[in-house]
């Protein structure tokens, strides 16, 4: 009975050209061995079963081949090939550090080192899963590392290159291997399949590379595992049954049930699910998944991010003329934010449920609901008036007058013609005409225009009340009132805005008298406000001496440092408006005046030597005989 041997064994690449999705790594190795410009010291970093061991072993036959080829291939015939392939060649040691993590078994390859090679012209070391080695270990084998004897070459292979001392890394060419292309390793497959004489659906292969999630090592495996199942001919509903694979059928009924809001039936679906003995979590981020290649395949830029097979992307096309991309996206965050609390919620199974739910009622929202909208606000436009442009207040009141209540006294305005003077007139004429016009108007308008009271009165108002504008607006000569005239008007506005320059308050400044209780307590009250939301150390600077106050209303504060008066500093309109406030009294100043008591703190070697030496004179004398050089 012949020995059976697993498909990652038995097809084992034996070239640089034969590893599968590492080109980059087999061609610079080959151009080093062609040029002669081989490193010391390797360090291949990548996720599992991407061919980190394999390379290395390739690395260490090709350069002892005595008889490889212009592509650096090894010859397989040579005495060095054959041992080799037989597995007793004296030139590769292989050490694996997981379990030989400690430093013996790195002495024991250190002593090991030392001796050359018996055949072929390099001893090549390879130490697999490096990133176990305890601190110690690494620390034993750096010597080595950084300086081995010429005919040694240590290739280290690791998943997790984080957990290696950056001192290693440092002393080696570091290769990072990359995850297996899906048609990578779906090519691959069917090449050993072929040779295997066995059929397989290329929707099967698919599933299996999917679910390697890059790894060739774990998709051959599994591929084994299958041609154990159903024999001779691989099927993807096979690789469904034997895996425990959620069918992408199930994602595509749940889908259509979810747009028809047909809630019913998505409940029962994930009830089937669940009864099948698929978990929950896994439920949620597959429909993630089918969510996501829906949301691509709309669009034929992005439907190559598939990984699917073709039949299945011919479904996802079908299905995806079926759901917008709003029900999409929106179903996506629900399905989202279930994910992140699926682990802490109680009951999960409801949760999932009402996350289905939700995405029913997307559906019901938005086809119909939209339509109905769009419907009655086009009934809504054709039905309402459409609402004129706002117009100035002024104009707004005549048209409406003259439109509502035509008036034969009251003039139109092409009837108004302008009265052109005679004599030239001069600014103050013009002023006291300007205000016998307004008095005539508003007595005309009284008489003539009995129904419009609204308006007498409100230009009644404006003739009895002054105004005063803000300082940007334009007023028109005709709503000026007699309280002021334009001349003053416009020095009062400059006036205010050179105040504004400066600075100046416009408002009426509070004068109340100050007693010394009431100061007091509005100062403690506002300290105690500091300690209550957290400002200790401003608590502490403001509570350490008693604030006095002056007859000119000057609140003179003691500090004894600088360090207190930057912090006093940059509080101090703060503190002001406090006061202020609480005395109602805006003539209160802040006053710093450092304590009589003070001193200077030493932060500098130099300041500190000479505080010591004030204290003790006999330092500096000690430092001059000891020729010492302190204080820098």
């Amino acid at each position: 009975m012949d020995q059976y041997i697993v498909s990652a064994r038995k097809y084992r690449p034996v070239t640089f050209d034969e590893v599968v999705g590492q080109r980059h790594v087999g061609e610079t190795l080959k151009n080093a061995i062609r040029s002669n410009h081989l490193a010391q010291a390797f360090l291949f970093n990548g996720p599992r079963g991407v061919g980190k061991t394999t390379c290395a072993r390739i690395l260490a036959k090709t350069i002892n081949c005595f008889n490889r080829n212009e592509d650096i291939v090894a010859c397989e015939e040579c005495e060095s090939c054959n041992s080799f392939n037989e597995g007793h060649s004296l030139n590769i040691y292989e050490l694996d550090a997981a379990s030989n993590n400690g430093v013996d078994g790195i002495r024991a390859l250190i002593d090991q080192v030392r001796f050359a090679p018996q055949l072929g012209t390099k001893k090549v070391y390879i130490i697999d899963e490096v990133h176990m080695l305890s601190t110690s270990a690494f620390n034993a084998f750096l010597k080595t590392l950084e300086e081995p004897p010429s005919h040694a070459i240590f290739i280290l292979a690791t998943t997790e290159k984080h957990k290696i001392l950056p001192t290693i890394l440092s002393r080696c060419q570091v290769f990072d291997f990359n995850r297996i292309e899906i048609n990578d390793i779906v090519r691959h497959l069917i090449d050993i399949a072929k040779k295997e004489n066995i059929e397989t659906e290329k929707d099967a292969l698919n599933l299996l590379a999917l679910k390697s999630d890059g790894s060739l090592r774990d998709a051959l495996s599994m591929f084994d595992q299958m041609v154990t199942y159903s024999g001779e001919n691989l099927t993807y509903d096979s690789v469904i049954e034997s895996l425990s694979i959620l069918s992408l059928d199930h994602f595509f009924h749940l889908t259509d049930y979810l747009v028809q809001s047909d809630i019913s039936k998505a409940l029962l679906l994930f009830n089937e699910v669940l009864l099948k003995g698929f978990d929950g979590h896994n439920f949620l981020l597959s429909f993630a998944e089918h969510l996501r290649n829906l949301l691509v395949s709309q669009d034929h830029n992005t439907i190559e991010l598939l990984t699917v097979g073709d039949q299945i992307v011919e479904k996802y096309k079908a299905q995806t003329l079926r759901v917008s991309s709003a029900f999409l996206i929106k179903s996506l965050n629900l399905v989202s934010k279930a994910d992140i609390a699926y682990k802490s919620a109680q009951n999960q199974r409801l949760l999932v449920e009402l996350t289905l739910i939700n995405i029913a009622s997307l559906s019901t929202d938005n086809t119909p609901k939209r339509n109905t909208e769009d419907t009655s606000t086009s009934n809504l436009e054709t039905s309402a008036p459409k609402k004129k442009p706002i117009e100035p207040a002024n104009e707004i009141k005549t048209s409406q007058k003259e439109s509502e209540k035509p008036s034969e006294s009251v003039k139109k305005p092409e009837d108004v013609r302008p009265i052109e003077p005679k004599e030239p007139i001069t600014p103050v004429q013009s002023e006291v005409k300007e205000k016998e016009i307004q008095s005539t108007e508003i007595s005309q308008e009284q008489v003539k225009n009995v129904n419009r009271t609204d308006e007498i009165e409100a230009v009644v108002s404006k003739k009895q009340t002054p105004v005063k504008a803000p300082s940007n607006v334009k007023m028109k000569v005709g709503i000026v009132s007699e309280a002021i005239s334009i001349s003053d008007y416009t020095k009062e506005i400059k006036s205010e805005e050179s105040r504004e320059k400066k600075g100046e308050v416009l408002l009426k400044s509070r004068d109340e008298d100050v007693i010394e209780a009431k100061f007091q307590e509005a100062w403690l009250e506002m300290i105690k406000n500091y300690e209550k939301i957290g400002r200790i150390s401003l608590y502490s600077s403001l509570s350490k001496y008693k604030p006095t106050l002056t007859e000119g209303l000057e609140v003179e504060l003691t500090y004894d440092n600088t360090a207190q008066l930057k912090l006093i500093n940059s509080e101090k309109q703060s503190i002001l408006e406090q006061l202020r406030n609480a005395l109602r009294n805006d003539r209160l100043k802040l006053k710093l005046v450092i304590s009589s008591g003070s001193y200077q703190k030493a932060y500098t070697q130099k300041e500190k030597l000479e505080k010591m030496i004030e204290k003790n004179p006999d330092i500096n004398l000690l430092k001059d005989k000891l020729d010492l050089d302190l204080g820098h």
